[in-house]
């Protein structure tokens, strides 16, 4: 029989053997044609003429951050809620710090602007 650790392995190197699978794969059946034209940076099709950077708002990623952040907060609180009943108060109560540091990050980006759209 195979101990609770036996199986993760065993998880583990299908994993790996799948990964390792898929590029070799690739390197098998992928066309090799070399041309001039793969060594030129690709901008939408179209040649760049002068500067070619750009700058971006960071306010887009915060938006991102800030969401991913309160994604994984929902990651963490749907298994707790499923066991709300047998975890017993000091799960709970280590649900309220979390949820009050969360809390306290988004009254921050609140203060700084972060959640206006300009």
């Amino acid at each position: 029989m195979l101990s609770d650790w036996g199986a993760v392995f065993i998880f583990f190197v299908v994993a790996v053997l799948f990964a390792v699978g898929g590029m070799i794969t690739n390197v098998l059946l992928a066309p090799r044609r070399n041309s001039d034209q793969k060594g030129v940076p690709y901008e939408c099709g179209v040649d760049t003429i002068g500067p070619t950077w750009v700058q971006f708002k960071t306010s887009y990623f915060l938006y991102a951050l800030l969401f991913v952040i309160f994604d994984v907060e929902t990651i963490y609180l749907y298994p707790w809620a499923v066991k709300f009943k047998s975890l017993g108060m000091f799960a709970f109560i280590e649900m309220i710090i979390f949820l009050f540091i969360l809390i306290i990050g988004l009254w921050y980006a609140w203060k700084e602007g972060a959640l206006e759209w300009k």
